[in-house]
């Protein structure tokens, strides 16, 4: 599930920054891209709380320290995307 939310996430964060780049209104998109990222987010948290209920320790202990420098690189990352065209609008308008 939170490949599909993911891939979802990312596409709508492209299509925010072409809307930007094209002139159209972008808000919904940025909406949806900062979305999908928090329930990418909360379906990974349901699978290590899938792993823990299961005591699959040798899941948890493979997979959640690398898991987590993941999930914050590409959340902040998509924060960034995201918002970057109401930044870009900012430093226009000045």
């Amino acid at each position: 599930m939170w490949l599909i939310l993911g891939g979802i996430a990312i596409v709508a964060t492209f299509i925010n920054l072409y809307m930007y780049k094209t002139g159209k209104d972008y808000r919904f998109a940025m909406a949806m891209g900062l979305s999908f990222t928090a329930l990418t987010l909360v379906a990974e948290y349901r699978l290590v709380s899938d792993w823990v209920k299961v005591e699959d320790w040798s899941a948890l202990l493979d997979v959640v320290p690398g898991m987590e420098r993941a999930l914050w690189f590409l959340t902040i990352v998509s924060i960034l995307l995201n918002i970057a065209p109401i930044i870009l609008e900012l430093r226009t308008k000045n």
